[in-house]
């Protein structure tokens, strides 16, 4: 399978390959995009993802590279769809203050907020904070939309049909997830809901810290909420699991009683791909490179991925993604 006019074939149109066919367009070369399922939809883990673009949060656990590159994330994306630069409230209940206390070590680029009510007055009374200004968030779907938006825009449609890098001549970026088969990548089962509660009013990402069940709640349009938080090491792709809606939905009520009467729109799970130090990367193969273990950071690292590929491919320059076999 070969394209004349393509300088470059990417496989796969979740978050990675989208960002990987819009850089090289941003480099100047033409990108083929090939999906075996076509446009983003419900088929793939970006479309289930919480659009939280929170580096100093995820400091807390991730390596300083997640950060140091997730803390451009918001101006990268801001260039294809509405970000929302309203910061990161996270949140624990007074018997959790420890936990709280842990997580302000473990973070830089907070403050502490002894009233809620202060930034979110639905919450007032709820407990203690940390508000990490500089954080954003964005919708993931309306995200996926517009970049297949502005690569259309450049004539860049995606292909449906299945490829494997064997089948496709010249240069390729496979960006096909837990199908690319890699060695040393493993999926992470993560699973999310969507509620619908109009009369309750969250301007930002809350993050709700508890020692068992961790929640994030990511607020929507039209008084839309998504909330998750679940990460199992299982590469299960069953639906979500009564466990976790329960747990989540439970953390929930915890930080406001009115979600007990929201409306369930929608259940998702899917596996995220993650290598042993959850830190994505950019692996070099002859003419193949291979971006992957994307782990829960999609949103966050997609565009410092892809476009330390594209650095690869047009300048030679090995970014501290970028692994050359």
């Amino acid at each position: 399978m070969a394209d004349r006019m393509a300088d470059v074939t990417v496989i796969g149109a979740g978050v990675a390959g989208l960002w990987a066919a819009h850089a090289l367009c941003l480099a100047g070369l033409t990108p083929r995009l090939i999906d075996g399922a076509g446009a983003p939809g419900p088929h793939g883990c970006s479309w289930w993802a919480g659009g939280m673009l929170a580096p100093w949060c995820e400091g807390a656990v991730a390596e300083p590279v997640i950060t140091r590159h997730g803390a451009q994330a918001a101006a990268h994306w801001a260039g294809v769809t509405e970000v929302a630069q309203r910061g990161t409230l996270v949140v624990a209940m007074q018997r959790d203050k420890g936990e709280l206390a842990r997580f302000a070590r473990r973070t830089t680029g907070h403050r502490a907020v002894a009233d809620l009510a202060e930034l979110e007055p639905d919450l007032a009374g709820a407990g203690q904070g940390l508000f990490f200004d500089a954080e954003a968030h964005l919708d993931p779907r309306a995200a996926l939309g517009g970049l297949v938006a502005a690569l259309a825009a450049r004539g860049v449609g995606i292909t449906q049909a299945e490829a494997t890098p064997d089948t496709i001549t010249g240069p390729v970026i496979d960006a096909r997830g837990m199908a690319a088969g890699l060695p040393g990548l493993r999926g992470v089962r993560g699973e999310m809901l969507v509620l619908r509660a109009p009369e309750i009013r969250l301007s930002r990402p809350v993050r709700l810290l508890h020692p068992r069940h961790p929640l994030y709640i990511v607020p929507r349009a039209g008084g839309v909420f998504m909330l998750g938080a679940t990460q199992i090491e299982s590469e299960d792709r069953r639906g979500v699991s009564a466990r976790s809606m329960l747990e989540l939905l439970s953390a929930a009520y915890a930080l406001d009683p009115r979600f007990a009467e929201a409306e369930v729109l929608e259940t998702g799970a899917d596996l995220r791909p993650a290598f042993a130090d959850n830190v994505p990367r950019v692996q070099v193969r002859g003419r193949v490179l291979q971006l992957n273990g994307l782990f829960r950071h999609g949103y966050l690292m997609a565009p410092a991925l892809a476009l330390q590929a594209v650095e690869y491919l047009t300048k030679g320059i090995k970014g501290d993604l970028v692994h050359e076999d």
